[in-house]
């Protein structure tokens, strides 16, 4: 399994002979150097969108025409890209599972917002979500942007993941000490990669907080663009 961060929420997912591009925004991004584009794009098979706000929807319509591929995500939006720009897509929602290849994909809860904009002010874009990502006998729980939720407790009951993709940037998202403290109290987390964080001067610059909460836990820090091996 590889993962790749491309800065903010954005990761590229080799799992199982699938390419996941999850949250990839790439255009405008502070974080991204768009000079490597194709190369974060290169080979993927699905888009996995865990919600409408431009920092992490804006690239994914682009994308998924130029490579030809479907978009998951949330059942409401998803059929309005369908009918409107002629994408194909999978729509589910949550609770829901699924299988893209080899890889399981459910649909977890999150606690956050969802629209894009529009001329008359914010636009619903239906529910934002996390997603368990099931491959290679291991299982990836990517939080998506939200807050600490004893939900939380029944993800690791009912999906056991040993990775855990956290937002951790704060402000519009749960901090360092708060994704720690998620992390410490309801999951049994081998490797924790956080995200939302650095791509602007209003969120956390550092993962020291969240490195700090969690002892004995493997907190990995990659640059964009860097890829770790689990």
């Amino acid at each position: 399994m590889k993962i790749t961060w491309l800065g903010h929420s954005g990761f590229r997912i080799e799992i199982a002979g699938e390419v996941l591009l999850v949250d990839p925004w790439l255009k405008e991004n502070p974080s991204f150097d768009e000079s490597r584009r194709e190369e974060a794009i290169a080979g993927a098979t699905r888009i996995l969108l865990s919600h409408g706000h431009f920092d992490h929807a804006n690239d994914v319509i682009e994308i998924a025409k130029a490579l030809g591929v479907p978009v998951v995500g949330i059942f409401d939006l998803m059929s309005f890209w369908a009918e409107k720009h002629g994408i194909e897509t999978v729509g589910f929602n949550k609770g829901g599972t699924v299988t893209l290849g080899e890889v399981s994909v459910t649909m977890v809860h999150a606690t956050h917002s969802s629209s894009y904009g529009g001329s008359e002010g914010p636009v619903y874009a239906g529910s934002e979500a996390g997603y368990m990502i099931a491959g290679e006998g291991k299982t990836i729980y990517f939080s998506g942007d939200t807050d600490v939720m004893a939900d939380m407790g029944l993800f690791e009951e009912l999906h056991h993941p040993e990775i855990g993709i956290l937002c951790a940037g704060g402000h519009f998202t749960m901090d360092m000490k708060r994704a720690a403290f998620a992390a410490k109290k309801f999951f049994n987390f081998r490797t924790v990669i956080p995200c939302h964080y650095k791509t602007f001067p209003l969120l956390a610059q550092s993962a020291d907080d969240l490195k700090a909460g969690l002892p004995g836990v493997d907190v990995k820090t990659p640059e964009v663009m860097e890829t770790l091996e689990l």
